[in-house]
């Protein structure tokens, strides 16, 4: 009997040392990732289009687009000079597994220019993403996982392209960084007379104090 009785300790025990408290195998995840897109503050971008080349070669069109997550306030100081803060989730990357490249066209409304080009994914970067719904957080194990994986990408005067993506705690991470070209058709691919949005007054009058940071991003 107490043989019986210590066998019966042994596989508890083993039993609830495999169990991980941070494990998100059965919590809820979307079948799809998440794209967005920033801009630094008082540097209008307007998002034309956006694509991705997937792991397994598939390439996905017209997954995003429009404006980007902004912080335009004004408070006298050059806080258009590097980057702060990232903005949210954005549209949903149906479709896709996850990413090896992107593609972006977009309007930098104070340049009046449009760049357009791909910047690669490392997989360092596909590690946070596969790791960021596959554990919960260990700060607050009680909470189930992020449903799903997700990139922002800031797009800065220059053709500056840097990505951010976010991990089981949702702490945003800086990763890849590219710089693209500029589209030799121009805005809308050459529609509308090369017509470009209004440059914003806050906008404005900023650049005429400090000019635009090239570099800081």
């Amino acid at each position: 009997m107490k043989n019986l009785i210590a066998l019966l300790a042994i596989f508890s025990i083993s039993a609830c040392q495999a169990v991980d408290p941070l494990s998100a195998k059965n919590d809820f995840k979307t079948r799809w990732w998440y794209i967005g897109f920033t801009e630094p503050a008082h540097m209008t971008v307007w998002v034309e289009t956006s694509a991705v080349e997937d792991v397994k070669g598939r390439i996905i069109h017209h997954v995003a687009a429009g404006a980007a997550a902004r912080s335009d306030y004004e408070n006298g100081t050059e806080n258009a000079r590097g980057w702060v803060g990232i903005g949210g989730e954005g549209m949903p990357v149906t479709g896709a597994d996850l990413p090896k490249r992107l593609f972006v066209r977009w309007q930098s409304i104070v340049e009046r220019k449009t760049y357009a080009g791909w910047i690669d994914i490392s997989e360092s970067t596909r590690d946070i993403m596969r790791n960021s719904t596959a554990r919960r957080c260990y700060k607050t194990p009680e909470y189930s996982a992020n449903s799903a994986a997700s990139l922002n990408l800031g797009l800065a005067p220059g053709g500056i392209i840097q990505v951010w993506t976010r991990d089981d705690c949702f702490r945003a991470h800086k990763v890849d960084r590219g710089q693209v070209g500029i589209e030799p058709l121009g805005p809308d691919q050459g529609k509308y007379n090369g017509f470009y949005g209004k440059i914003k007054d806050s906008s404005k009058r900023y650049i005429e104090r400090f000019g635009i940071p090239y570099g800081s991003w």
